[in-house]
């Protein structure tokens, strides 16, 4: 599928990430001494453990009305709402995959701080996605706004209403290409893989694209 001279070149998952360099930080709860107390244990994993602030690799999408300026205002609004975006992607033009018959979407990637746990941040970022303007239309439909958590240190969870890493990371280049950028070193806590091993095995060949666009109207 071809795109127009305002979209920049296909981008290669071999080459990409040389801009970052940082791995994550460790998890809530995660490789315990022994003897030590299992905070595990206070009710609140998986899902809710605190011990004090983690970083988070967040995966934002957008295919409806003004997609760079959607992104934009999702960023500001996790901002607000306290939390620290350490480092951000490019943004890229990305095609469709399992629903093809929907506009191209917008993605970018954050790594970001905050002392939410797994569970706050996943109703932070409905919330967001609520205040933006997405509706219910079917998990692969088109949106104005999607807030993923793709890892969260090297915390593992699987529960009906949260999943980390996000299942679907290892599969999908529109993730991957920008995480490649930042984080090339990341780990996936399940597979025991970086994310460049990732890319370098992704069996996903969908058009990632840098966006070279600007946003129509700012506010």
């Amino acid at each position: 599928m071809g795109a127009n001279s305002d979209w920049g070149q296909v981008i290669s998952l071999r080459g990409a990430g040389e801009r970052g360099r940082r791995g994550l930080a460790r998890p809530c709860g995660s490789d315990r001494m022994e003897g030590m107390p299992d905070l595990r244990d206070r009710g609140s994993c998986p899902g809710g453990c605190r011990r004090g602030a983690m970083r988070y690799f967040l995966g934002l999408g957008s295919n409806l009305g003004d997609k760079r300026r959607n992104l934009e205002r999702a960023r500001r609004r996790l901002v607000k709402a306290g939390v620290t975006v350490l480092n951000t992607s490019s943004v890229y033009r990305t095609a469709p995959v399992d629903v093809t018959d929907q506009p191209w979407f917008a993605n970018q990637v954050l790594e970001v701080r905050t002392d939410r746990t797994p569970q706050e941040l996943l109703e932070l970022a409905k919330a967001v996605e609520a205040g933006l303007g997405r509706w219910p239309a079917g998990e692969k439909g088109p949106r104005t706004i999607d807030i993923d958590i793709l890892l969260a240190g090297d915390t593992v969870i699987d529960t009906p209403s949260l999943t980390i890493p996000h299942p679907r990371l290892a599969a999908r280049n529109f993730v991957l290409v920008p995480l490649l950028e930042i984080a090339p070193g990341a780990m996936h806590p399940g597979l025991r893989k970086t994310v460049r091993e990732l890319a370098q095995e992704c069996p996903d060949r969908s058009a990632v694209l840098i966006d070279r666009t600007r946003s129509v109207a700012r506010r």
